[in-house]
């Protein structure tokens, strides 16, 4: 398909510097396609998101992405004899207890075998500081890093001299602050590895797990380490020539089990964020259904592809032309998306990843 198709205006306004407050507070907008046989229209229901419990049934099940984001962002310095340039790293992807790929600017500073200090300042003192090696300079622009700490000493030190990777559009209209390091991370955050916040589950608070334990919702959990790729924009003009980055996530055993089972007595399986559902897509065997899965993931999802882990998704509203409104458009209909998204913006709707929800429901292809 043409990336034209999804395009659409959205007034700079309409994107969210910072989060509703509490998180449950924020608008969600209610999406079910109409019949596509029939040329029904799409019903769309202003709500919020404190009326989650009640928009969904007993014995349901949320899924959510459990993984935590990391201060990813590094500034630093390549030294060349007498040379030095300023360069800035997003961590991206995990290669080893000592290696990450890294999205760098500017790439064409750096050559394999320089040395890079992140932090610190220029300070002479060490403390503070964080060096690596360029390992490889890959053909994508991409950089590998071999860092000189390794392990949970090397997470110390990039929690210590990184900053939260804010997306492009906040960043450009201020800077990272402390409130973002509470704000940019979701209550239920275990597993270190994000570079981006799987950011439906930001709205939720301790308040609203309660009433959708009240509800009797089942809650299960996900990893996917979200990568800086997230917020890269779609460059080709058919999404046919439009490459993923691999992002890491698991499925356990015992979490793919309990969601057949929830689907077998006829519930629906709630993907809580589009990195939720793409795992759980990742992991999903054909007519055996969810199966178990670790290890990295790439798969994209435009119209035409057929689900096969997911009933409803609970997601933000995403920005034109990117690879998120496409798979939104493949799960509930391009058409209806549009009208979605034209009723959201009309009404002032929060986009983006401080911004406002929704829940989908499916296209009706009977």
């Amino acid at each position: 398909m043409r990336v034209d198709d999804f395009d659409f205006d959205l007034p700079a306004e309409n994107i969210a510097l910072r989060p509703a407050r509490p998180r449950d507070s924020a608008r969600l907008l209610l999406v079910r396609p109409g019949a596509a046989d029939e040329g029904a229209g799409a019903d769309l229901s202003d709500r919020s998101v404190s009326d989650l419990p009640g928009l969904l049934e007993p014995g349901d099940a949320l899924v959510f992405n459990n993984t935590r984001v990391i201060p990813a962002q590094l500034q630093g310095t390549r030294t060349r004899g007498d040379a030095v340039a300023r360069i800035g790293a997003t961590l991206h992807l995990r290669a080893g207890p000592d290696r990450w790929v890294a999205f760098v600017r500017p790439a064409k500073k750096l050559a394999v075998g320089d040395r890079v200090r992140f932090g610190g300042e220029g300070e002479m003192c060490l403390a503070g500081t964080l060096d690596a090696t360029v390992a490889e300079k890959r053909e994508t622009g991409e950089i590998l890093f071999a860092f000189d700490l390794s392990g949970p000493a090397l997470d110390e030190a990039i929690a210590a001299v990184g900053h939260i990777p804010l997306p492009p559009y906040i960043a450009a209209k201020r800077g990272e602050d402390a409130l973002d390091r509470e704000d940019y991370q979701t209550i239920y955050a275990e597993k270190d590895g994000a570079v981006a916040a799987p950011t439906a589950g930001l709205h939720f608070t301790e308040r609203l797990l309660a009433a959708l334990d009240a509800r009797g919702i089942e809650r299960h959990t996900v990893t996917l380490h979200v990568g800086a790729g997230t917020f890269l924009p779609v460059k080709a003009d058919d999404t046919a020539d439009h490459k993923m980055h691999a992002e890491w996530g698991e499925v356990s055993a015992e979490t793919a089990a309990a969601l057949r089972a929830v689907r077998a007595r006829g519930n629906k399986v709630v993907a809580v964020g589009t990195t939720s559902l793409r795992i759980l897509e990742s992991a999903a065997q054909g007519e055996a259904g969810l199966a178990a899965f670790s290890g990295e993931t790439s798969i994209f999802i435009t119209p035409g592809y057929r689900f096969r882990a997911i009933d409803a998704l609970m997601t933000n509203f995403h920005l034109p032309r990117s690879t998120l409104f496409m798979l939104v458009s493949a799960f509930s209909g391009l058409d209806t998306m549009r009208a979605a998204y034209a009723h959201a913006i009309a009404s002032g709707y929060r986009f983006y990843s401080y911004g406002d929800s929704s829940l989908l429901f499916p296209t009706v292809t009977e």
